[in-house]
């Protein structure tokens, strides 16, 4: 199979399970040692396990993905590595309340054996044109 769709079908299988808010299939997605930039966090994280911690937090205090669809989607292969950039439009529900979100997001994959999985993240917000 073609390297290009294997990223696709990788990155379309991480967003469904984030969109499907199913926390083992999202994180299953990510090698241990994935780092993760937000905008929304004033520190990266620096592990698979620091983002896990963190999402098991904001779930306790109600935090929910509702939906997310991703468009515009790029795939740049580097050897084993590869770099996936998108726009995401994402509906959470955070304190109580419903937030549409529209974001860029660029996820870079390294091929593990015959799997690729996301070792970075950044998300960034997605300013008007």
């Amino acid at each position: 199979m073609d390297q290009t769709l294997q990223v696709q079908q990788a990155a379309a299988e991480l967003v469904d399970a984030f969109a499907c808010n199913d926390t083992p299939r999202y994180f299953a997605c990510f090698s241990e040692e994935a780092t993760f930039l937000f905008h929304t966090l004033a520190q990266p994280l620096l592990s698979r396990q620091a983002y896990e911690r963190l999402w098991a937090q904001w779930q306790a205090d109600g935090f929910a993905v509702l939906g997310c669809t991703s468009s515009n989607a790029q795939v740049s292969l580097q050897g084993d590595v590869a770099i996936f950039m998108h726009d995401v439009a994402t509906r959470v529900r955070i304190d109580g309340q419903v937030h549409d979100l529209q974001e860029r997001e660029t996820i870079v994959w390294r091929r593990h054996g015959e799997r690729w999985l996301a070792c970075h993240e950044h998300l960034s917000v997605l300013s008007p044109t």
